[in-house]
């Protein structure tokens, strides 16, 4: 049933939002780098890597350079017009395509470059391939300042990330995948849409009341 209301969901969207995101392919094209499109390998379904649209929002060899595949607050090698489409979350509507080809589904975790993927839990990465990657869920929702978490350069980042962000946020894939239904999947829907609205909600504790209980070092953010 997942997968019917994902082809719903996506062919709709795709419609509804193709007068807008034409628009957008035009600015692309005509600032920055010229590059519309982004595709980066991603870990999918049963650990099948597959490639993930994205607007190009940042220069061209930036996985090589800084802090790699993660990104943070206020990154330097994000283009001009890329901070608007990061902080609307626009530069992530061309994933409709991957959810109507199957590689994705609206709700479900978040699909990891492999680096990031692998600095999981090995029991987070098993329950992670079970399912397919999502456009939003609860992964999402929680961490969807995470650039602001580590906007700090007292903190080495990648350790950061690596040994206080990962482990909490493969927690929360491991409920979704548990809790995984309709019911999950419409909910995480709305508080996707409710978190675009009100940024500083944390509604997901009050809907989902059995969530996993953040480590001390990220209680303030999330």
């Amino acid at each position: 049933m997942q997968r019917f209301f994902d082809i719903i969901f996506s062919s709709v969207a795709i419609v509804l939002f193709s007068p807008f995101l034409i628009p957008v392919m035009i600015l692309l094209k005509f600032t920055g780098e010229g590059e519309i499109l982004y595709v980066q390998q991603r870990v999918g379904k049963n650990g099948k890597m597959f490639g993930l649209f994205k607007f190009a929002t940042m220069l061209k060899n930036s996985p090589a350079t800084g802090t790699g595949t993660v990104t943070v607050k206020d990154d330097p090698r994000v283009l001009p017009m890329g901070k608007f489409l990061r902080k609307t979350k626009i530069n992530e509507l061309p994933q409709l395509f991957n959810i109507f080809l199957g590689d994705m589904s609206v709700i479900g975790p978040r699909p990891q470059t492999e680096r990031c993927f692998l600095a999981f839990p090995q029991d987070s990465q098993e329950a992670i391939m079970q399912v397919k990657p999502g456009l939003s869920g609860i992964g999402s929702v929680v961490f969807r300042d995470e650039e602001s978490i580590l906007d700090n350069p007292k903190i080495d980042r990648l350790a950061f990330y690596d040994s206080i962000i990962a482990p909490y946020k493969g927690n929360l894939e491991q409920w979704y995948v548990k809790h995984q239904g309709l019911y999950t999947y419409f909910m995480l829907i709305g508080l996707t849409i409710w978190a675009v609205l009100f940024s500083k909600s944390k509604a997901y504790f009050n809907v989902f009341g059995d969530l996993p209980t953040p480590p001390k070092d990220l209680r303030n953010w999330i």
